[in-house]
């Protein structure tokens, strides 16, 4: 989750980390809550990881190679005559609070389901392969996690006389997209699916998230995003003079002194200090707190409080002041805007790499499936220097993949799965007006069977988190519309 803006620099791993991304997730990464990563008790229930045999390649008969992909169940809420539900694991590994929390557990009480959470292949400890190699990870794609998702369901059905059990999917950011698709595929396996933040359009580059960026913190403060432009500005024009490259290594606490070689090296700067506010409107107010997660508190009017405050010097001055509290909120030390250090790490191909907890193998995943790339392309966004051409250079310096490969690959996936004409039914697209990733998703009915719930003002994934009591009034009026259709759609 991701989804996760997908793109990532090394400081947003590290970030990453600690922050939690939906199911996935991002899906981008996802981080844990510091729940054991082997069992977890809640109100006398103890979950523990199982493990399930899996064909290394769903597509080649010839290839009898298997691994052990991780689940859990929670089968506190199921009752005879419940259905069941599988929430699907994405760009990260299985984050357990999910099994003991979270909007499809108050919908599992009410119906009586039993939950299954599946981990999706190459992430957490489902390791299919010895390593992270790209010879390896031509077997990572959603094809083949989707192929995962509908072993899984019927074995689990047959063995555990579940067959005649109505199954219902959930997924969150990338894993949204997967619920959506695993109904498309796979209707006589799943009976509804519940896609939240889902981008189901594959693009190579996605402008629009940084547009969406725009809005979202124009909502709280009109002047918000020209502040944040006029400091990316600023910084863009002291990057091209190295006699300032001292002061910036200062002002933003730079791991060591600034040195760029090439355009690659720049735009790995400013993205990185663009994230800094790209991920705050994802994850605007999106109660991670359930998952222990420090520094959630950090939200669009923190930022442009930041950007408003002219005490602190002008709009450059601010926005290293937002790079200090996102270092100091998350304990890091210093920044690394090292465009070289990121590709030694992308490349480590090690399962102890760096890179493994989630950015190498989901990068390869833009790289051969959907792009998602938050260009600056567009001029209706506050950011610059990071356009098209850098995110697409990742894909031939990690895995020596063509611009040519990429643009057909995305085609191919829209061609497989529909895009925005995806044709099915009982399907549900829960999208926030904050996050940007519902650019890419489905905002309106696309019929009274794939209906859309559009809430406005909340970010990626909040329709899943746990209630609160600050919930705004049409965060709550979601969740219990998702409701009403599960309860309508589990009676077809």
């Amino acid at each position: 989750m991701a989804f996760q803006r997908y793109s990532v620099s090394l400081f947003e791993i590290t970030l990453l980390v600690l922050l939690f991304f939906c199911v996935h997730g991002e899906g981008r990464l996802k981080g844990f809550r510091k729940y054991d990563q082997v069992q977890v008790k809640s109100a006398g229930t103890v979950l523990e990881e199982q493990w399930f045999t899996q064909k290394l390649d769903h597509f080649n008969g010839a290839d009898s190679r298997v691994w052990k992909q991780r689940y859990f169940v929670n089968d506190k809420f199921y009752r005879s005559g419940g259905p069941v539900f599988l929430m699907i694991g994405g760009e990260g590994p299985a984050v357990l609070a999910w099994m003991v929390e979270g909007t499809w557990l108050t919908y599992a009480q009410k119906l009586g389901a039993l939950c299954l959470m599946l981990e999706h292949r190459f992430y957490g400890q489902s390791h299919p392969t010895v390593d992270l190699s790209t010879e390896n990870l031509r077997f990572l794609s959603s094809r083949q996690a989707l192929e995962d998702l509908a072993h899984f369901r019927t074995v689990m059905a047959e063995s555990k006389g579940l067959t005649e059990k109505k199954w219902v999917a959930f997924g969150g950011s990338y894993p949204g997209s997967l619920a959506a698709w695993f109904r498309l595929k796979y209707p006589h396996l799943v009976h509804a699916s519940v896609a939240t933040s889902a981008p189901i359009h594959a693009a190579v580059n996605f402008p629009e998230y940084l547009e969406v960026v725009w809005r979202s913190l124009a909502s709280e403060k009109p002047d918000c995003p020209l502040l944040v432009k006029k400091a990316s500005d600023t910084l863009v024009e002291r990057l091209k003079d190295p006699k300032t490259y001292d002061n910036i290594t200062k002002d933003f606490n730079l791991c060591s002194k600034l040195q760029l070689q090439t355009e690659m090296d720049s735009s790995y700067v400013l993205e990185t200090l663009a994230g800094n506010f790209m991920d705050v409107v994802q994850y605007n107010q999106d109660n991670r707190e359930f998952e222990g997660v420090v520094g959630t508190n950090i939200t669009i009017q923190v930022l442009c409080d930041i950007m408003a405050d002219a005490s602190l010097g002008d709009p450059y001055v601010r926005y290293a002041a937002v790079a200090c509290l996102m270092m100091n909120t998350f304990s890091m030390k210093c920044l690394d805007v090292s465009y070289s250090n990121y590709m030694r790490d992308m490349t480590n191909t090690s399962w102890d790499g760096p890179a493994a907890g989630g950015g190498r193998q989901w990068v390869y995943q833009t790289c051969t499936e959907f792009g998602f790339y938050q260009s600056t392309d567009s001029p209706n966004q506050p950011f610059d220097g990071f356009p098209l051409p850098y995110h697409v250079k990742q894909c031939a310096d990690f895995y020596n993949i063509s611009s040519k490969t990429l643009v057909e690959a995305v085609a191919q996936t829209n061609e497989h799965y529909g895009s925005y004409g995806i044709h099915s039914t009982r399907i549900v697209f829960p999208n926030g007006s904050i996050d940007p990733w519902h650019a890419l998703g489905v905002t309106l009915d696309i019929s009274p069977n794939l209906p859309a719930v559009f809430i406005k003002g909340t970010a990626h994934c909040a329709n899943m988190y746990p209630a609160r009591s600050q919930d705004p009034p049409q965060l709550a009026l979601a969740r219990d519309h998702v409701f009403l259709l599960l309860q309508q759609w589990l009676k077809q």
